[in-house]
């Protein structure tokens, strides 16, 4: 069981591709929150000196940016903390709840951005467009080359794929202001401005509701994205000596790493061993590292079959 063991702890987890590397992650991230912290005050002071409520508002949407920056990074620490007597698996599940709470995050600054640009559409202020279009510009390269540093890991962990879903976000309010901006210069109609807002609402609303469902998923310990229950169990019925699977489960240890425990039929536990080594390798392959059997025969079968 040794080896099966050492064999499944190698690598693994929902969508199959090796961990992103700590160093690039740590770097883009920090490079991601002190452009965007920069970007914020400028955007905020042009917002205050020009009394535009779009560069304002976008400010704070950019806030909220890099409060889900540091909080993803703070996760992604959290994840290499070593496991302790008080916390067995360390400290992996924050990585879920942080993506969670950046799902939040998002959808709040959604609330926000559909109320002022409803109140704008009930009363449009004029504003100055030449100014919004530029500062957003700015906001629209800003946003896109610290996406770009998370395009690579995005699909090996939910709090990467968040950062990387606020930059895209952000960059699309940017270009929706720099369009509105450029409009209102030429036209003054002003109403241009609220309505571009309630459309970039409805995107990120669109990008941020399957973040919201796996988080959710995985802070109720359900079976992962990409990982089937039931495929698992067929693929287990398959192995030589095994006569039956139940107490089945198959979790989240953190954004990057899955468990499963469940109880094992078997002809006779002297193949036991053999047994337990093929499971840990199919269970390897399906991206579940950490596995825990129970072997027993079909005399000593438990009779508590609720779960």
């Amino acid at each position: 069981m040794a080896h099966g063991h050492a064999h499944t702890h190698e690598h693994g987890h929902a969508h199959g591709h090796a961990l992103p590397a700590p160093e690039q992650v740590n770097k883009a991230f920090i490079i991601g929150i002190a452009l965007n912290l920069i970007f914020v005050l400028v955007e905020a002071a042009a917002g205050f000196w020009y009394d535009s409520l779009a560069l304002l508002s976008d400010a704070g949407h950019n806030l909220s940016d890099v409060i889900s920056l540091v909080l993803a990074l703070l996760a992604f620490r959290m994840a290499k903390v070593k496991p302790n007597s008080r916390y067995t698996y360390g400290y992996k599940k924050s990585t879920v709840l942080v993506s969670l709470l950046n799902a939040i995050i998002l959808l709040v600054a959604v609330g926000i951005i559909l109320a002022e640009s409803i109140e704008k559409l009930r009363n449009p202020q004029p504003i100055a467009g030449g100014v919004i279009a530029w500062v957003a510009g700015v906001g629209i390269l800003i946003n896109a080359f610290t996406a770009f540093l998370f395009l690579k890991d995005k699909e090996r962990d939910l709090n990467i794929k968040g950062a990387y879903l606020h930059l895209m976000a952000d960059a699309l309010v940017s270009v929706g202001v720099v369009i509105s901006g450029v409009i209102i210069s030429y036209t003054h109609w002003y109403i241009i401005d609220p309505i571009i807002g309630i459309a970039i609402a409805i995107v990120i609303l669109v990008s941020t509701w399957n973040l919201l469902r796996d988080s959710l998923r995985l802070s109720l310990d359900g079976v992962p994205a990409g990982i089937s229950a039931e495929k698992i169990r067929k693929l287990l019925l398959q192995v030589d000596g095994v006569r039956e699977i139940h107490h089945l489960h198959i979790w989240a240890l953190s954004t990057t790493q899955n468990a499963l425990t469940a109880h094992v039929v078997v002809a006779s536990l002297e193949d036991g061993e053999a047994v337990k080594n093929r499971i840990k390798e199919i269970l390897s392959e399906e991206h579940i590292p950490h596995a825990t059997l129970e072997l027993e025969t079909a005399a000593e079968c438990c009779t508590d079959r609720t779960d």
